[in-house]
């Protein structure tokens, strides 16, 4: 099988930060290409005879199930590493699991609490690490958004998104995302649950070269008002659990997103969110399950738009 060096290959995806809008727009172009494959049969095999590794610290469904069937749809294997199972849970340190990791393997996805956890591995692994989540970064869910906005609007630049919730490592990642795609966002969460400052500091001045104004407010109102794209995330994560009292009282019914909340949008706005959900919470029930909710095509893009990093990561494409 021929391959050749794209500007992608043998590079780490620990958050948008690490991708210019070229390689970002690379992606998805790419991830569209096998969408449609994939959907048509004409699926290539070109990840065969190649193996990735993926170590999990925190349980999953749409990272662990779309990662494993994009290596399978793709020719190659996946071999799953919960933390429990491997040396790290006796003491190896991540250094030394990263230079076993690349002495099998030709690519490592990680899943874990810290992201100082995923850079570490990154930095001592030979082979090309990608941030399946981290408390500070979501790369593959916000190429997947971005995608799925591609397909609904015909287009990133020159639209606006509402986020609404806590300012987590979704949201962190999705300001980089809107800013160097030309997207507009305004971040509405609580006073104490804003995103990371240099975050917010790096997408204003990406913002600054594709006229994508970012905007971090208290006010969900705000924020929804003429909106393109609606997106939440629920607000309390894994390990957050023992915040549930104080974050209820913190969120609800304030940063909830309804029917309300929609109607401050456009009329032909979408809603998103990454998954899980709980209805009742973040988002009612009759928005998550209505007629402007594309979660499920958000969903299965992880599939797509991880077999393209996949690929390019790994010098196929």
């Amino acid at each position: 099988m021929k391959t050749s060096k794209t500007c992608l290959s043998n590079k780490d995806l620990l958050g948008l930060q690490d991708l210019s809008l070229s390689e970002i727009n690379l992606i998805l172009d790419f991830a569209s290409k096998l969408k449609k494959e994939q959907k048509t049969g004409k699926a290539k095999p070109l990840l065969h005879g190649k193996t990735l590794g993926m170590v999990f610290q925190k349980p999953s469904t749409r990272t662990r199930v779309s990662f494993e069937a994009g290596m399978y749809q793709l020719g190659g294997t996946a071999v799953y590493l919960s933390a429990n199972d491997i040396q790290i849970a006796r003491g190896e340190t991540i250094e030394d699991t990263a230079r076993t990791l690349s002495l099998y393997l030709d690519c490592v996805m990680a899943r874990v609490y810290d992201h100082a956890d995923v850079q570490k591995l990154a930095q001592y692994s030979s082979i090309p690490v990608i941030n399946g989540l981290s408390d500070a970064f979501h790369p593959c869910q916000i190429l997947a958004d971005l995608l799925t906005i591609k397909e609904k609007k015909g287009k990133l630049n020159g639209l606006k998104l509402a986020w609404i919730g806590d300012g987590d490592n979704v949201c962190n990642d999705l300001l980089i995302g809107c800013a160097r795609t030309g997207i507009s966002m305004t971040a509405a969460c609580p006073k104490g649950y804003e995103p990371l400052e240099d975050v917010v500091a790096l997408a204003a001045r990406d913002g600054k070269k594709t006229a994508a104004d970012i905007v971090i407010t208290e006010d969900p109102i705000a924020a929804a008002k003429d909106a393109d794209v609606v997106v939440t995330d629920t607000f309390i994560s894994i390990g957050k659990e023992g915040e549930r009292a104080s974050r209820e009282s913190t969120f609800l019914p304030k940063y909830q997103v309804n029917s309300e909340t929609m109607k401050l949008a456009k009329k032909d706005a979408i809603f998103m969110h990454c998954l899980p959900a709980k209805r009742g919470q973040e988002v009612t029930a009759q928005v998550i399950d209505g007629k402007q909710s594309v979660v499920w095509q958000e969903a299965e893009n992880r599939l797509h738009v991880q077999k393209a990093i996949l690929c390019l990561l790994m010098k196929t494409a």
